[in-house]
């Protein structure tokens, strides 16, 4: 296996500081490099010691420096087309070190005359770092990801689409929330739902991302489908991991369409502190901080506090838009054998409602009237909507070597979530001249309903894995054994009623709001245990066969408060999964592969009137096909994939409104992707979509075969170019376009939700140990509409976002 590109963890420095080596000697691979070749040097604010093995690495050349003479030193920010002589000389610039260079070695040494000392022939030779699944991601191509086999994994060893965001990409796109994140990434639609400012609306080939939730770091973020959703902070990621398919082999019940893992960022052995500043539209103020690094001198106890305060108004009303976060880790590593990570999370949000959905009349065509309703109109009253959202965790990932090729890992978490909604929506149009259908009056005011809710989610849960490699002749099996249990409960009071009608074009706010009486008042208890095994066997460094089975089960408990008595219904399911997939490491970087995945998720408690039964879980399954290519020595990272993906006994209405078991969606598509570096200072990210059929083919009700149940484009794709030019300027732009579709239901026929494209853009200059950025979103500020709903709603996608920051990093 070749090794992956260095990760900006200097080897040479901890293996220095290990054996107690009094000197440094960074070794790269040197052959025929010179101290006057101009080459593209990108070097951050960082630690000197760890800035001079980044410049080894990136010039090719040898450094020897004694630890004492940088210890406590820091370097600035350097880029761009550079000697090393020059590139080296800036990176000193200021700490009373000079390179002296004889060949391609660099010895530092002190400025002061006669200081200049001889080094001792202890020698330690740095090789590139090889990144972790739970690491930093090199630039914008990652290598490996847990994400597909909850074990540390060459992407190209497995069978089955994956993307990797990693937090440069992050940073350098503007993400400040996880659509954000994943705007570039093929199969994802992150504009499901429009615009929200409560939650990430996200879809994944085509089925919905909203339930039953995302993961932190391998663990779930649960909901069940109503208001209490986990949230994550980008700021605070490593990395995010988009897993495509069925994945209830892994990680029990789950989505059809896929996983989303964030990976936190976890304490580090090099000291890193970071000050962000942020200025925005709507009066957004913003201050964020990263610090990591050592807490004894052995280096055995490491922490990482990462949080952030924010003060800001949504876009309409005036209303808040205010989030506090502060993210804990303390990591201890008493020996080579064993590794403990603590860690935590708390979040705070205040703020109000933010949503722009609309009729179809009146926003997606006109009304009969042949009126348009205001892009810019808002039905929220600022003085009523509200969202608020108080969340915590605390958690921990142990890990031992037992030696013989064996390691044990349990991995926990606790968290409590509270939910507090309120919101006034859209309804339709208010019937002022009952004598003229079409008269312009009837479409001048709105009717509106409000919805409130408050939740309180608990959530517990825990990962037990005995991973271990066996050799049997030419075939190698990495084995994984686990168990994992999962316990959730909701407690859930939601209202629902009728609000006073608006002026859509000259609206007046303030008007008495009144929360009706509860329509549903639950407790809710899911619990889930699964046993499951994988094998990863390795023939020839050729051939690598996945095989994975697991078998869970699901117990689902509801409790209604309402009722007069109060009633329960219990359900208890169990299911067994299922994956196989094979790769072929072809010789150049290629790595073409074929897989069989399913996945299961529970019918919440629900009914059959037909039997007098619980509904069974739905199930889905994916074939899938595809290549991978990474070109050896480039940091580049392509991939195709075509998959028939299935949805399968969901439950559909009869004409009658009697549910049945009959429904299934069937999803066909291909997927490209390119994180690619065609220039040393140029990153690329590409993506395209086509997905030629994505329709019910089995319902209960015979007129919903052939349509869309959640609506896809037929074509989507994006691109993203940034470029950092010598002089420390940077500059990146992106599109992103997705087709006209047929919307949920497709409850807006014969009518489209119609093509759009919009573009993003990065201007900023990096400069010693300050990094300055203006980040827009939807740059052109343009109009469009995202999607529409099957109740006849459509909704507007974000207008347009100016962040500008400023980072100090020392």
């Amino acid at each position: 296996m070749r090794p992956s590109c260095a990760r900006p963890l200097p080897l040479a420095i901890a293996l220095a500081f290990a054996i107690g080596s009094p000197a440094l000697h960074a070794q790269a691979d040197s052959a025929g490099a010179r101290p006057g070749d101009t080459v593209q040097v990108r070097i951050e604010a960082q630690p000197l010691a760890q800035a001079l093995n980044a410049w080894a690495r990136q010039t090719r050349m040898q450094v020897a420096v004694r630890q004492a003479a940088v210890a406590g030193k820091s370097a600035p920010a350097v880029s761009g087309d550079l000697s090393a002589r020059e590139a080296l000389d800036r990176l000193l610039e200021g700490s009373g070190l000079r390179g002296r260079f004889e060949g391609n070695l660099a010895t530092i040494e002190a400025t002061t005359a006669g200081a200049a000392v001889t080094l001792q022939p202890v020698v330690v030779t740095a090789q590139a770092a090889r990144e972790s699944a739970d690491g930093p991601v090199v630039g914008y191509v990652a290598r490996r990801s847990a994400a597909g086999s909850k074990t540390d994994t060459p992407l190209s060893e497995t069978p089955q689409s994956i993307s990797v965001v990693g937090a440069e990409q992050i940073e350098a796109m503007g993400a400040a929330r996880l659509g954000d994140a994943l705007a570039y990434t093929p199969g994802v639609d992150v504009a499901a739902n429009g615009t929200d400012s409560r939650f990430d609306w996200l879809t994944l080939r085509g089925f919905d991302l909203y339930s039953p939730g995302f993961y932190l770091d391998g663990l779930p973020l649960r909901n069940i489908g109503t208001w209490s959703v986990w949230q994550t902070e980008n700021y605070a990621a490593e990395r995010i991991e988009v897993l495509r398919g069925p994945a209830s082999v892994l990680y029990g019940m789950g989505n059809v369409g896929g996983t989303v893992n964030v990976v936190s960022k976890r304490p580090t052995a090099n000291p890193q502190r970071e000050l962000q500043l942020q200025w925005g539209d709507h009066g957004r103020k913003q201050v964020m901080g990263d610090f990591s690094g050592p807490l004894d001198e052995a280096g055995t106890l490491l922490y990482r506090v990462t949080g952030l305060l924010r003060d800001a108004e949504l876009p309409a009303g005036g209303m808040r838009d205010d989030r506090a976060y502060l993210a804990p880790s303390l990591a201890w590593r008493p020996s080579g054998d064993t590794r403990l990570v603590l860690q935590g999370h708390y979040l705070r949000v205040r703020s109000g409602v933010y949503t722009r959905g609309r009729r179809a009349e009146g926003s997606l065509y006109p009304t009969p009237a042949g009126t348009t309703v205001p892009a810019s109109f808002s039905s929220a009253e600022p003085g009523f909507d509200h969202f608020e959202q108080d969340q915590w965790a605390l958690g921990y990932a142990f890990e031992h070597d037992l030696g013989s090729g064996w390691t044990v890992r349990q991995n926990a978490r606790y968290g409590r979530l509270d939910v507090d909604l309120a919101q006034v929506s859209v309804n339709g149009y208010e019937v002022v001249d009952g004598s003229d259908p079409l008269a312009p009056a009837n479409f001048r005011r709105a009717t509106r309903g409000v919805f409130a809710a408050r939740e309180k989610a608990r959530g517990f849960a825990i990962d037990n894995q005995l991973q271990g490699t066996l050799r049997l002749g030419e075939w190698r099996h990495q084995v994984l054994l686990g168990l994992e249990h999962q316990r959730s409960t909701f407690d859930t009071v939601a209202r629902n009623g009728s609000a006073p009608s608006i002026d859509l074009f000259q609206p007046v706010y303030g008007q008495p709001v009144v929360l009706p009486d509860p329509y549903q008042d639950t407790a809710t208890r899911l619990t889930q245990t699964g046993l499951y095994v994988q094998d990863q066997i390795k023939w020839r460094d050729r051939w690598v066969i996945t095989l994975g089975g697991r078998y869970d089960t699901a117990r689902t408990a509801v409790e209604d408060r309402l009722s007069e008595p109060a009633a329960s219904t219990r359900v208890s399911d169990h299911k067994a999964s299922a994956r196989g997939g094979v790769v072929y490491l072809a010789p150049q970087g290629w790595a073409p592969y074929v897989s069989y995945t399913t996945s299961f998720l529970p019918i919440g408690g629900a009914m059959d009137p037909a039997t007098g039964r619980p509904f069974k879980p739905e199930t889905s399954r994916q074939y899938e096909a595809g290549v991978r290519y990474q070109p050896p020595g480039r940091n580049d990272s392509y991939s195709a994939a075509v998959f028939d993906l299935r949805r399968q006994n969901y439950i559909t209405y009869d004409p009658s409104f009697a549910p049945r078991q009959t429904g299934e969606v069937q999803v066909r598509g291909l997927e490209l992707s390119a994180q690619a570096q065609p220039l040393r200072a140029l990153n690329l990210v590409a993506s395209y979509t086509f997905t030629p059929k994505a329709d019910v083919t089995a319902s209960a009700k015979p007129e919903e075969i052939g349509r869309q149940l959640i609506a896809m484009s037929r074509h989507k794709a994006s691109i993203w170019v940034d470029y950092r030019f010598a002089s420390g300027l940077k500059a990146g732009i992106g599109a992103r376009y997705t087709g006209s579709n047929r919307g949920n239901g497709e409850a807006v026929a014969p009518h489209k939700v119609p093509a759009f494209t919009v573009f993003d853009a990065l201007l900023g200059y990096d400069f010693e140990r300050w990094s300055v950025a203006l980040n827009l979103r939807n740059l052109t500020d343009k109009t469009y509409i995202a999607n529409c709903d099957a109740y006849g709603g459509c909704y507007y996608g974000e207008p347009r976002r100016a962040t500008l920051s400023a980072t100090y990093r020392w």
